[in-house]
């Protein structure tokens, strides 16, 4: 598989920028087709207080909305057409995940930004970017809200557990870790966990990747003490790590959210890009 139909969702948030950048960049990197698309979405309003705002009220707003998709459309063709991308625009009313989640169906990778909580529901409230990861049956890339990031794909690290989810995060994450300069597969307290994959976790794995040309180099880490996922973001910190590829939820999500787990701690707390497979 290639990565050459590339959906980024678009939006009105101060994330976008960096988000949108990303999204060219890769689809440059890959040769792909670009969509942006912009979800025009309207709150629901209990009649009782729907009574109480004028037409006028929600006439203004319906036109701030459409003004401000008006703006993200034509910033999206220009900075598209000046990386010499083959793209298109879409602008759809409709509810944020089932409407993001019906177009990436027919595309490669989604790109969406890592929930800011600042932001209230301009990026789809609390179910994103949970629940697209979780219905969307694509790959998610999720850029996080600090920080710019033109550069993603060349320093990759994978988060291994020799899981389904993992697997499935490799095998779609394999157009970018082709281009990859370097790839790390990093195995946290999985000797401790599971004895099935070898003296050496990450090792098969990095075995297949090499079939598939990737040179990849397996690590391995036991910190009782340590958060796995803050074990991972260290460790890309250390090693300059532009992208980490795994798999989410391996549990229950409502588990993870009473819980804690990988998944949530990750995105919450990431600081470089993260593809996430379910």
């Amino acid at each position: 598989m290639a990565l050459k139909d590339i959906l980024v969702h678009v939006d009105s948030s101060k994330h976008n920028p960096a988000r949108l950048e990303a999204a060219i960049n890769l689809a440059a990197a890959h040769e792909s087709h670009l969509t942006g698309l912009y979800v025009l979405t309207h709150a629901h309003i209990p009649g009782y207080i729907r009574a109480q705002i004028s037409n006028e009220v929600l006439e203004m707003q319906a036109k701030a909305a459409e003004e401000a998709a008006a703006k993200a459309e034509a910033n999206f063709r220009d900075l598209a057409s000046k990386a010499g991308l083959e793209f298109e625009w879409r602008q759809v009313s409709g509810e944020m995940i089932d409407t993001l989640s019906l177009h990436a169906r027919y595309s490669d990778i989604i790109i969406a930004g890592q929930a800011d909580p600042d932001d209230g529901d301009l990026n789809g409230g609390a179910d994103m970017p949970d629940r697209l990861i979780l219905s969307v049956g694509r790959p998610v890339l999720l850029v996080p809200y600090v920080g710019k990031y033109p550069t993603m794909g060349s320093r990759v690290m994978v988060a291994w557990d020799g899981s389904r989810l993992a697997t499935r995060a490799v095998n779609d994450s394999m157009p970018v870790l082709k281009k990859a300069k370097h790839v790390d597969v990093m195995a946290v307290n999985q000797a401790d966990a599971d004895e099935s994959h070898g003296e050496v976790p990450g090792a098969d794995i990095c075995l297949h990747l090499a079939r598939h040309g990737v040179k990849a180099e397996a690590h391995h880490v036991s910190a009782s003490d340590v958060d796995p996922a803050d074990m991972l973001l260290s460790r890309a910190a250390d090693e300059g790590i532009d992208m980490i590829v795994m798999g989410a939820y391996g549990h229950a999500r409502w588990r993870e959210l009473v819980l804690g787990g990988v998944t949530r701690h990750m995105l919450q707390h990431m600081t470089v890009p993260v593809l996430m497979a379910h």
